[in-house]
């Protein structure tokens, strides 16, 4: 797959990206559907300017049409292999990290991944580009890295572990 610069690759679950494809082809089929038999019988009501129905549908088709655009972009730069167990945090691994100086040592874990996993995991789901998800890529097992938070805090944590993701 050739990539523009702007372009990346986003990890997704096997099973995330089973559902996504299947919520894709219900938006282009039934859904798509449904909307241009609203369409229709609204026009079918006569006088397009007063025609609260007809507009609303009209809206909702643009809307649905630009949520399939973005579907099938996500599908299309999707990546579902695996990761190596390697130790070094990657897209579609579950990350173990902790605060440096959190006097609670208490350790959070997140996969590293599109936020289109989040609906079909049991745990928090960070993106490559989220702050924190940005810093620890590429940071092996007992690295310490620091990023700014979304608050413009400085934050430095500790890499404890990073492992790919199973089912």
């Amino acid at each position: 797959m050739t990539q523009t610069p702007e372009q990346h690759s986003i990890w997704l679950t096997e099973l995330a990206f089973s559902k996504e494809s299947e919520r894709l082809a219900h938006l282009e089929g039934p859904r798509r559907q449904e909307i241009v038999d609203e369409i229709s019988a609204a026009r079918d009501e006569g006088d397009l300017k007063e025609n609260g129905g007809y507009h609303a549908a009209k809206e909702e088709q643009g809307r649905l049409e630009g949520e399939i655009l973005q579907l099938k972009e996500i599908l299309k730069l999707a990546e579902t292999t695996v990761p190596e167990d390697d130790g070094v945090v990657a897209p579609g691994k579950v990350v173990t990290y902790k605060f440096e100086g959190d006097s609670d040592d208490e350790a959070e874990t997140f996969l590293l991944g599109a936020r289109e996993n989040e609906a079909y995991v049991d745990m928090d789901v960070y993106s490559p580009q989220a702050p924190l998800g940005a810093a620890l890529l590429g940071a092996a097992a007992g690295t310490v890295v620091e990023f700014e938070g979304p608050n413009g805090r400085k934050n430095k944590v500790e890499v404890v572990s990073a492992v790919p993701y199973s089912a």
